[in-house]
């Protein structure tokens, strides 16, 4: 499978990339978008990196594995392409910075390519899935490798912000570094979670913001 990184990525993973795992989970991956339908679509699969460079990340969003519905993932975690209806998640999202900046937005896109551009790494732990069967493609080795990510984040940035919702990505809080960095933490915003009160009133965004100024950094436009 021919890999789409962009450069900065491409330099930091270097030795992610070349690992024989890795060469052998795109050989798999290339055989289950061969024989199966897969989401997203090759060229989205590295989105994330692409959207958001190395050097321009500031804020990590850590999801699970990508929408598998037919045209929903586009490669950026909690974020569909445009045209699709808004998950439950992402809506529930939505309303939490509408709440928690007091605004009335009504986004009519589930599409979060704005966020990357503004340095906000938007990480699915797998990145890929068959149709229609979510973790289908969890026994791959993408954790191993966005694992790995992650930990290069940690060791090789300061003061990033690690927003981490949901036992799932909290776990992944071991590979992160929490003098050097601002770990989030709450429920996940799906709507189970967030009707348990785990979600609603985390004021991540505002906290994001603050702690950005604070650093000398440009704040995110939610």
């Amino acid at each position: 499978m021919l890999m789409k990184l962009e450069k900065s990525w491409k330099k930091i993973l270097k030795k992610e990339i070349e690992d024989d795992y890795f060469k052998a989970l795109l050989d798999t991956l290339e055989e289950e978008y061969l024989n199966q339908i897969c989401f997203p679509p090759k060229d989205l699969i590295f989105n994330a990196f692409n959207q958001c460079s190395f050097e321009k990340t500031k804020v990590v969003v850590l999801g699970q594995d990508p929408y598998h519905g037919e045209g929903e993932a586009n490669g950026l975690a909690f974020s569909v392409n445009d045209g699709i209806k808004i998950p439950p998640s992402l809506r529930n999202i939505y309303r939490e910075i509408n709440a928690d900046f007091d605004t009335i937005f009504e986004p009519n896109s589930g599409n979060l390519e704005r966020w990357s551009k503004q340095g906000v790494l938007l990480l699915n732990a797998t990145l890929s899935v068959r149709k229609d069967s979510p973790n289908s493609h969890k026994h791959l080795k993408w954790q191993q490798f966005t694992d790995a990510v992650i930990q290069l984040l940690s060791n090789e940035k300061e003061h990033l912000v690690f927003l981490l919702w949901g036992a799932f990505a909290q776990k992944k809080g071991k590979f992160i570094d929490e003098n050097k960095h601002l770990i989030l933490t709450s429920g996940h915003p799906s709507p189970m979670s967030a009707n348990q009160g785990k979600w609603f009133g985390n004021k991540h965004f505002s906290q994001v913001n603050t702690y950005l100024e604070q650093i000398g950094k440009e704040q995110i436009e939610w």
